[in-house]
Formats: C-alpha cells, sequence, structure tokens
C-alpha cells in the first residue's frame, strides 16, 4: 500500500458547518463572490428548488467570466432533470458526468464519485457529505421527513491546492483533457494542520488506514459518527480492541428515519459484539443522519466517506483530516449534542429485543453479505 499522496500541511484556516440552513448559503455566497473559477463536485443532485437556486448562482457565474466546471456522478445525478442540465449549458457551465452508465461496462458500473467538494477561485473549498436536493433543506410534512443533519467544512490554506488537484484528476480522467494552469501555491492563513486522505477502490484505501492507524494509536476516545454502519471486520477488530484497552468507544449511527431502512436493519448484527466489548451505540432520533466524522483523540476525519464495505470498495472518496485543537472542540461539542438527541443502546436492553426483530435483521443482514459479494 502506497503512502498518501497528500502530506500534511500547516497553516490552514477551518471552520465546521453544521446542516445546510448554513452551509448552502455560504456555498452559495462563495460562489456568487468568485472571480476566477469555480470547481463543484458532487455525488447526490436532483432537481427542485436547491438545486435551482445553485444553477442560477453558477450560471451568473459563468456568465460574468468565470470559468466553472460541473462534475456529478451519472448515477447520483439521476433525478437531475434534462431541463436543469441544459440550462447550466445554455449559462456557460462545463457539465460532466462522470462514468456514464453503460451495459457493457458490467461491475464497472458500480464504481461511483461519492467524493463532496466545492473549490473557488483556487483558494477557498467546502468539503463534507452533502448533495445539492431538497431533503437536506426541507421537510416533507406528508411523511415522517425532516432536513437531514448534515457537516460541511469551509477551509482556506495550503490544503486547499491538494483538493484542486483531487478534482483536477478526475475530471481528466471523465473528460480526457486536463484542466489549464500550472500548480498553485496558498499561503498560510491559520493553525491548522490538515491533510486530504482518498479511497479508490479496494487497492487505494488511505483514508481508511489512516483511521485504523489513529484508533489503534488513540489514548482517550474513539468517537465515531456514520450514516450507513456497515463497518469492515478490522475496523469492528479495531474499535472493540479500543474499547477493552478502556477508551471511550462510542459510535453514532442512524436511527428510524434513514433513507436506506435494509441497512438500518443489516447493521443491527455488528452490534452484540461492540457491546460486549465495551462500545457505546447511540441512535440519532430527531432527523436523518447523513453526517461523516471521527474524533479520535484531538484528531478529526470528517468528509464523504461511510467508512462502509460499500464506499470503500467502490466509491471515490475524500475526507481531511484535522489536527487542531479549537476544531476539535467544536466537534466535541457537536457530538455531544447528538449524543443527547439519541438512543444510547445498551447490551441488557438489546440481548432482550423480541424475536421478530431478530428475524428482521437476519434477513436483512443475509441480503447485505449476498450484495457485498457483488464483483
Amino acid at each position: 500500500m502506497r503512502r498518501p499522496e497528500c502530506p500534511w500541511r500547516d497553516g490552514n484556516d477551518i471552520q465546521l458547518i453544521v446542516d445546510a440552513a448554513q452551509f448552502y448559503p455560504a456555498m452559495l455566497e462563495a460562489i456568487t463572490q468568485a472571480r476566477e473559477s469555480v470547481l463543484l463536485e458532487m455525488y447526490l443532485v436532483s432537481s427542485g428548488a436547491v438545486m435551482d437556486t445553485f444553477i442560477q448562482a453558477l450560471g451568473q457565474a459563468a456568465q460574468r467570466g468565470v470559468a466553472v466546471r460541473v462534475l456529478f456522478d451519472h448515477y447520483g445525478a439521476r433525478d437531475l432533470g434534462r431541463r436543469d442540465r441544459q440550462r447550466m449549458r445554455d449559462t456557460g457551465v462545463e457539465l460532466v458526468f462522470y462514468n456514464p452508465l453503460s451495459l457493457g461496462k458490467w461491475s464497472a458500473n458500480l464504481s461511483r464519485d461519492h467524493r463532496k467538494l466545492l473549490v473557488v477561485d483556487y483558494s477557498l473549498a467546502f468539503i463534507g457529505g452533502s448533495g445539492l436536493t431538497d431533503e437536506y433543506l426541507y421537510a416533507d410534512p406528508t411523511q415522517r421527513e425532516t432536513p437531514w443533519h448534515e457537516l460541511m467544512c469551509r477551509v482556506r490554506g495550503p490544503v486547499v491546492a491538494d483538493l484542486v488537484g483531487l478534482f483536477e484528476r478526475l475530471w481528466c480522467r471523465s473528460l480526457g483533457s486536463a484542466l489549464e494552469g500550472g500548480r498553485i501555491q496558498l499561503p498560510e492563513t491559520g493553525a491548522a494542520r490538515i491533510r486530504v486522505l482518498t479511497s479508490e477502490g479496494p487497492t487505494r484505501q488511505h483514508l481508511k488506514l489512516s483511521v485504523l492507524r489513529s484508533i489503534h494509536f488513540s489514548r482517550k476516545r474513539v468517537w465515531i459518527c456514520t450514516a450507513y454502519f456497515l463497518p469492515s471486520l478490522s475496523l469492528r477488530l479495531a474499535l472493540r480492541y479500543a474499547a477493552r484497552r478502556g477508551l471511550d468507544v462510542r459510535l453514532l449511527v442512524a436511527g428510524p428515519l434513514t433513507d436506506h431502512r435494509w441497512i438500518y436493519h443489516a447493521s443491527k448484527r455488528y452490534y452484540r459484539r461492540l457491546l460486549n466489548a465495551g462500545v457505546r451505540i447511540y441512535e440519532y432520533q430527531p432527523r436523518m443522519l447523513h453526517s461523516k466524522i471521527a474524533l479520535l483523540d484531538e484528531r478529526v476525519s470528517v468528509g464523504s466517506c461511510n467508512l462502509d464495505h460499500w464506499n470503500l470498495r467502490w466509491n471515490q472518496e475524500a475526507n481531511i483530516e484535522v489536527d487542531e485543537r479549537t476544531f476539535s472542540e467544536s466537534v466535541v461539542q457537536l457530538f455531544e449534542r447528538d449524543f443527547a438527541d439519541s438512543e444510547e443502546i445498551t447490551a441488557e436492553v438489546w440481548a432482550k429485543r423480541p424475536w421478530t426483530r431478530k428475524l428482521k435483521e437476519l434477513i436483512w443482514a443475509l441480503v447485505c453479505q449476498w450484495i457485498l459479494r457483488i464483483r
């Protein structure tokens, strides 16, 4: 396994932005103020009020001479209507789709771009777990739906150059031509030490290896939040070992309000051994949990990856790893609020759940195992 391509970068400024009501306006403001370029890379996008607002901002930027390049995953953008695609192109936005679906590709269709990234003027970046859909912002009163709970980070400093490099490489692979311009160097703007970590299929899992290494060397706590809890064996073993060493190991996972009920049930097969090892498990109750973040002592990993089997096997993923006390304190506060809004699952209660739940969990676990064998 090769070393991560991106080294640690000193001198960055980073802010954690919680929920779309806060980070969508910040992203739109950055696009509105763009003077040179906008690079936007997203997995889940769909037509609706949110997309209308972003299409308008992107189109206005392109019309005033800003180079606007948009890279959407072809499958993730399946609900983006033809009219919206054409609206972007008509205003001068360069729109490219990653890995268009095709019957002839067979299992290659499963490779998806799951990254979420916005870079403006090669100097300001947003990275996290959000898409551009109405679910992140609006409640549906006819369903048990509320705005999704999500995170994005606003970043300035030398590490932004590495995020630009990520976009450029995938743009080149998708379009067959490189972006113009040389390597950028950005001045130091803050105190945060940050590096970019990626996962690009089973042979390049720098992100997963870094998390496992950080768990191994942690001395105080391991707090992980994931929207879809289907962890690899190596991660499960690392969590159990950390709990047995006396660390404060907690998992924050989706509760009953989730967009993938089968994962919600299938994930329960991992609870017993984790609980018996001393891992504390919290199921988030108020809303759909879509955040992906880990706090390992004082170090934070945040971005697009759920650390699940599927993401790590098939997807293009990107996280940033942050070493900065003020930022980690804001993450501690976030976790504590979310733990308070969650139901803790204890080993005693879990052992007494009814057989009907156990049967449902077994069925979905078997389905999940079959799906994960797809090559």
